[in-house]
């Protein structure tokens, strides 16, 4: 089963830190999301898994091996991004062999697939394409190599909603067909909640929150009805966030509720209603949350 550890692990940049006491296990085929602001220190901390720096504190194992200039860690691990195409001459075919030589599960014939899925010519020289065609085929990469460990990182840059479809298409019957640990930068949840299995939060360099995905949505709700009867209600509950219309009101409330709280609730006529993701990610990253 592939496994993934970090501990205490740190990032400096000279005077910058951007990360700090980073803790985390991974295990098996999941998708995880990795959740943060611009700036939060997601791709520093992808940047790492994928070896393409060292921590300057801490320890991050991978299969119980250091992957930092492991040759072979190195080989399972494929890191996606917006990569800068603007001298690359190379025709989008000629790209795809010359990383094939590299990548021991590199699927040439479903690379064509997904080629054909996002409309992207082969034939045509990278820089040529437009930025989305170019993210559409740094998601190829990700997806046909088929690495045991597969990282996106806010690889939806640049696409537009239809090809975003296709892609989170794709990385569900990718993950069916070969399954691996795909960890996925974003700070857009909506679009992409679905795909997650667990959740990671990181908010100013630290990581405030790791859970099963289902495990944290369950843990906010929405509380509707009138406004009396819902502000004495969530009066001593954690409140994310407030909406009122005429008579009635609608409040986002994070924790979990009693089963006498849902009786309570019953009583009063209130409705219960679950939380999107995109919700507590907000709250839980709002400055004065910290």
């Amino acid at each position: 089963m592939m496994k993934m550890k970090a501990e205490n692990i740190g990032l400096d940049y000279g005077q910058h830190t951007a990360l700090q006491n980073i803790s985390f296990q991974l295990e098996g085929n999941k998708i995880y999301g990795l959740l943060g602001r611009n700036g939060a220190g997601k791709t520093s901390l992808l940047s790492i898994v994928a070896s393409f720096q060292e921590q300057t504190t801490g320890t991050l194992t991978v299969l119980e091996q250091a992957p930092f200039e492991n040759a072979e860690i190195m080989q399972q691990v494929v890191f996606a991004y917006n990569k800068d195409y603007k001298e690359e001459s190379d025709q989008v075919k000629n790209l795809l062999a010359g990383i094939a030589k590299y990548r021991p599960n590199f699927d040439m014939e479903y690379a064509q697939h997904l080629l054909a899925r996002f409309k992207i010519p082969q034939d045509k020289k990278m820089k040529q394409l437009s930025k989305g065609m170019q993210a559409a085929v740094d998601a190829v990469i990700g997806l046909a190599s088929n690495a045991p460990v597969t990282i996106f990182d806010e690889i939806y840059a640049g696409m537009d909603a239809p090809t975003r479809t296709i892609f989170y298409e794709e990385l569900l019957k990718s993950q069916e067909r070969f399954p691996r640990m795909i960890l996925m930068s974003t700070h857009l949840v909506s679009e992409m909640e679905y795909l997650f299995d667990e959740v990671l939060i990181l908010h100013k360099g630290t990581m405030i929150l790791h859970e099963a995905y289902e495990e944290l949505i369950s843990k906010g709700v929405t509380v509707t009805g009138r406004v009396e009867d819902v502000e004495v209600f969530v009066q001593p509950m954690r409140q994310l966030n407030t909406q009122q219309l005429g008579g009635t009101k609608a409040v986002m409330v994070y924790g979990d509720l009693s089963e006498q709280q849902y009786k309570e609730a019953a009583r009063r006529g209130l409705e219960i209603g679950p939380i999107a993701l995109q919700d507590l990610f907000i709250y839980l990253t709002e400055e004065g949350n910290d």
